[in-house]
């Protein structure tokens, strides 16, 4: 069972300077999400911001919260932090590696071991594998960060990071079909926009198709629109951090020890 977002979280919340933010969005369909609140707070590092939204679905006035921070192509790069112990929560990880922002990586299995392809500071930590929920890779090389498909992926390509997850949220900036509709958890995922700028987030309770509605529907940023989503472990692994302008940080912290981690750090 999830908890929901400790009362410090939410307390942090509302210090930040408040920006409300109006969306229009036509009709009134279930799955039509707009953002009907938020706040947004700087890094010390330019292009590097994070944004808290409050979304409502305009069928049925559900609401959900989402952090993100959303990265500019020459401001940050991607770096993944292998915890092979389990003994880092993902703060101690944020602050150790010098890095802006980041959540929790992708699965693993009862022994501790990633599933799917990760790839660490260059090194391959685990191969490439083909599965049911494991359709894309999240990865970082000297051409930027992408989400590609495992159709897309070449094994010649040199990649300083990569998680391999799934299922995408958005493809082509489409939200999928067919997601499932029936478990509500919080959710972690990464998402790229046209031209390079990334993003990692993490939602409050929702179902896998409602996050792909939601991100579909709302705009995070006048230049940002979602080309590319792929989710990453969820529920009790569920974990955000940000480092403040002002030296502290935002942090949702995991409910359970993780393998791995995918953060943000300066170019």
């Amino acid at each position: 069972m999830n908890r929901p977002f400790s009362s410090c979280c939410q307390s942090t919340v509302r210090k930040l300077s408040a920006v409300f933010i109006a969306l229009v969005v036509s009709g009134g369909a279930r799955g039509e999400w707009q953002i009907v609140a938020g706040a947004k707070e700087a890094s010390a590092i330019a292009g590097i911001e994070h944004r808290h939204v409050v979304i409502q679905d305009s069928g049925n006035s559900a609401r959900a919260t989402i952090d993100i921070a959303l990265i500019a192509a020459k401001s940050g790069t991607l770096r993944v932090i292998d915890n092979p112990t389990g003994s880092e929560p993902l703060a101690d990880a944020m602050r150790r590696g010098n890095c802006v922002a980041g959540i929790n990586g992708g699965y693993f299995d009862p022994n501790f071991k990633p599933i799917g392809l990760t790839i660490s500071d260059g090194m391959i930590i685990s191969p490439l594998i083909r599965g049911r929920l494991l359709t894309g890779v999240l990865c970082s090389s000297d051409h930027g960060i992408e989400i590609v498909r495992l159709g897309e992926f070449s094994r010649r390509q040199k990649l300083n990071a990569a998680v391999e997850c799934g299922p995408f949220l958005i493809d082509l900036g489409n939200r999928i079909r067919g997601l499932d509709v029936t478990r509500s958890a919080r959710r972690t995922f990464a998402a790229v926009a046209r031209g390079g700028n990334a993003a990692l987030g993490v939602s409050s309770d929702l179902s896998l198709a409602q996050l792909s509605e939601a991100l579909s529907s709302i705009s995070l940023r006048d230049d940002f629109k979602i080309w590319r989503a792929l989710n990453l472990d969820g529920g009790s692994s569920s974990a955000f951090w940000f480092a403040r302008g002002e030296g502290d940080a935002f942090s949702i912290p995991e409910e359970k020890t993780v393998r791995d981690f995918v953060a943000i750090v300066p170019k």
